[in-house]
């Protein structure tokens, strides 16, 4: 449950179903209460939240940090440090505006629980939301409330607020990724050189390393990192700023008695004090949709990076050569009580296959836009640009919980390598013969032979692989036989790979990773609600 909706002690706030008095005016939301089938208005809050949806990112998944970033609360508080910013900024011009109305506006930034139903009783009549917080607002500001919102169009904190945050929640997701990226790269490193089967269309492959696979993971979380750091730093540079109704700045044109450079002026203030670095210069009434592709695609490619990850997770596991962390207390199954169900990774590509869908909501929501303006972008945008981020959240907890306590089988690893790895060493064993003399193609038609026996031995009467003892009870090979051990060393198939994990870490990771180094630390294992 987000701050907005609950109070200090603990209670549910205003903005819940069960908290809505009955009034002359009655809240639409206590309307929706007395519907309910069973239930009366004296149900309890607690029993009240059993039969109201419940959205899974709010109840299983996220971060309270996260949820609060779109919280009401924070949206409506952050309305109110854009009327205070534009307030100031139109005094700092010129404009009568007391001190006394700058002071009230300051000191009643943030909404309180009561003031939630009184903005939802006057948007009922109003129709309106902005209005809403306006009229609510002024009442806790008597001084300014003739002068909030002066000159601006309901955009100006709708869609300010947008950005800002959208901005805040990628300061939230980017030290998580980081702290992620960071995790792979410790484990990368401990198993640098431990050898294991590559796998290339889902069969087994040249050997690589369990730590060289993990650098692939790091490499697609990199570019997620860099894509996710592009994304804020434009978006710093497209705040909305104070642009009217159409984008044209007419009203405050008006207002500054046809001054143009205050209002240019006025452009730049309400930015900086909003912590950005410029404003796109032309908007129509909202910043463009454009700006929201931008940033959930970054987040959606997240998504299908975190899908990627859990699959190879997944396959690793069901071959048991790695598993996710398991708890002492965990069911894997509630009928098959051995099972190990990789539920983590499951999620996380369930979750990461919804947050890369994310980017088709705001392709289309951009692309459908008319003109100057139009409305049907509303309503899709409340609920798209929070969800992506809470999507994007609850992968990273998943992410960072995982690779914090990946197991490695080690024994089942070797045990897979020796069931392909004399199949894998007869071209060693080949051109060490042709080292010695003999004919290339003889080699191969001798070791062909004895592979074909081999593997019916392995597909047909499901014992171990047996090659390598043929190739000893064979004459041919006999001048090679004291090279053999050598010559089917798994380390010796792994290539690079251990320098690899090496340079991916000293040259890629440690760099990228520089920024985040304060945070960190205060990245700690991520706890799972469930």
């Amino acid at each position: 449950m987000s701050a907005a909706e609950t109070r200090a002690d603990g209670r549910p706030g205003p903005n819940t179903v069960s908290d809505v008095k009955p009034s002359s005016t009655p809240d639409i939301r206590m309307a929706t209460l007395l519907d309910m089938p069973q239930m009366t208005p004296t149900k309890t809050a607690m029993d009240a939240q059993y039969d109201t949806y419940q959205n899974p990112f709010n109840s299983r998944y996220c971060s309270s940090e996260m949820k609060y970033v779109f919280s009401p609360r924070n949206r409506f508080s952050t309305w109110r440090k854009l009327w205070l910013y534009l307030a100031q900024s139109e005094r700092e011009l010129g404009l009568e505006i007391s001190q006394e109305a700058l002071e009230q506006l300051e000191q009643n930034l943030t909404i309180m629980d009561h003031e939630f139903e009184t903005a939802a009783i006057e948007e009922k009549r109003r129709r309106h939301d902005v209005m809403a917080h306006v009229y609510t607002y002024g009442l806790k500001a008597p001084a300014a409330a003739g002068i909030i919102h002066w000159g601006a169009t309901s955009c100006y904190v709708t869609d300010n607020a947008d950005l800002i945050f959208l901005r805040d929640a990628l300061d939230l997701v980017l030290p998580k990724l980081a702290g992620v990226i960071q995790r792979l790269g410790k484990f990368a490193r401990e198993y640098r050189d431990l050898p294991c089967l590559g796998y290339t269309h889902g069969q087994a492959a040249q050997l690589v390393t369990v730590g060289k696979r993990a650098t692939i993971w790091i490499t697609d979380l990199l570019d997620d990192l860099h894509n996710l750091e592009h994304a804020r730093e434009r978006l710093l540079v497209k705040f909305r700023g104070v642009k009217g109704t159409t984008g044209s700045q007419a009203s405050f044109l008006a207002i500054f008695k046809g001054d143009h450079s205050k209002v240019k002026k006025l452009d730049a203030l309400v930015t900086e004090k909003a912590g950005f670095n410029a404003a796109t210069r032309s908007t129509t009434q909202t910043y463009s949709r454009k700006v929201d592709v931008d940033v959930i695609h970054a987040l959606s490619s997240f998504g299908c990076t975190c899908e990627r990850i859990g699959g190879d997770i997944r396959h690793l596991a069901m071959f048991k050569e790695l598993e996710e962390p398991f708890e002492p207390d965990q069911i894997g199954s509630s009928a098959m009580a051995y099972k190990r169900n990789p539920m983590r990774s499951e999620r996380l590509c369930s979750l990461g296959r919804k947050l890369s869908a994310f980017s088709s909501d705001v392709e289309q929501t951009f692309k459908s836009q008319w003109l100057e303006r139009s409305l049907d972008d509303s309503a899709i945008r409340r609920i798209t640009l929070p969800e992506s981020f809470l999507c994007a959240d609850a992968c990273l907890i998943l992410l960072n919980n995982v690779s914090s306590g990946l197991v490695v089988n080690k024994a089942v690893i070797k045990q897979r390598i020796d069931l392909e790895l004399p199949f894998m060493a007869t071209e060693n064993v080949i051109m060490a013969m042709v080292d010695k003399g003999y004919s290339r193609q003889d080699a191969h038609e001798e070791i062909r032979v004895l592979s074909h026996q081999a593997g019916a031995v392995v597909k047909q009467e499901g014992k171990a692989n047996d090659l390598l003892d043929r190739i000893k009870r064979t004459a041919f090979f006999e001048p090679v036989l004291g090279e053999l051990d050598a010559l089917t060393d798994a380390k010796t198939f792994i290539g690079r790979c251990p320098e690899i994990v090496d340079e991916v870490i000293e040259e890629d990771v440690i760099p990228a990773l520089k920024k985040y180094e304060d945070k960190l630390g205060a990245i700690g294992n991520e706890e799972l609600k469930v």
